[in-house]
């Protein structure tokens, strides 16, 4: 049996990158989903994609600093479906503005969508998966959620995502729900790798430990444990998924440093 056989589960930012790999992973194992994102031409053409292959999948356009529009989401998705099981929230913006350049605009429009966004997902949500028997809730934060990041607004988000998460457990496991972060580095073929320039990644992948970046299917690989059963009795946990980065990185670039300089490649 699929990993995911009769669970119905619910990705914001579906339409591209990570968002777009857990749909395919998720209805491959079973799931019917139902997909969100402000780009709804590419999320039509997803949920369509998904359904000539046999597979029930629902798009709806969603701003997910809305409240209104999570309000309809979950209405909508429990009327096609009758139940929900799994929710991740992985819409997400960046502004790459340090503190002294940060406009207000920026930081508001960061935090509403990378941090307002999944507690009203979990607000409307939970109460619909507790109903539906339990399940889980993923949250995509980042490597910025763990250490620093240049970008002040992003940071702060991801930060906030991850204390999020562990509230949501305090609050969420007696309706028999498991909430768990991941932490990406930078993931290749993602609007957020390509909006970084070529230093940035270049950058990025040297402080590797791995000396690569990571890839969409990997993360999905990642929520799809988190969502399925064999993750049972995981919840609370932050998961660098990042190549070493948080481990290792600073002593991987030190010890390179310190070999190129007595090799006097300085």
């Amino acid at each position: 049996m699929a990993r995911l056989t009769g669970k119905v589960a619910l990705i914001t930012g579906a339409a591209g990158g990570q968002g777009t790999a857990e749909a395919e992973l998720f209805v491959r194992e079973g799931a019917a989903v139902v997909l969100t994102d402000i780009d709804a031409a590419a999320g039509e053409g997803l949920a369509r994609r998904l359904e000539g292959q046999g597979s029930q999948a629902l798009f709806l356009r969603q701003d997910v600093a809305d409240e209104g529009s999570w309000k309809e989401v979950v209405a909508a998705a429990l009327a096609r479906f009758g139940k929900l099981h799994i929710l991740v929230n992985n819409a997400g913006t960046i502004a790459r503005q340090g503190i002294i350049d940060t406009t207000v605009e920026a930081w508001n429009r960061t935090l509403a969508v990378n941090l307002t966004g999944p507690m009203l997902g979990m607000k409307h949500c939970a109460p619909a998966i507790r109903d539906s028997g339990g399940g889980s809730i993923i949250n995509i934060s980042s490597t910025a959620g763990l250490t620093a990041h240049d970008d002040a607004a992003y940071t702060a988000s991801k930060w906030g995502l991850r204390g999020l998460t562990k509230t949501a457990v305090l609050q969420f496991s007696q309706w028999n729900i498991r909430v768990n972060s991941i932490h990406p580095a930078l993931i290749a073929d993602t609007s957020f790798s390509r909006a970084g320039g070529e230093a940035f990644a270049h950058a990025a992948r040297v402080a590797i430990p791995l000396q690569r970046h990571g890839t969409p299917t990997e993360c999905a690989d990642l929520v799809l444990f988190l969502a399925s059963d064999e993750a049972s009795f995981i919840s609370g946990a932050e998961i660098a998924i990042d190549g070493g980065y948080i481990a290792a990185g600073i002593a991987s670039l030190r010890n390179r440093v310190r070999d190129d300089f007595a090799a006097g490649r300085r």
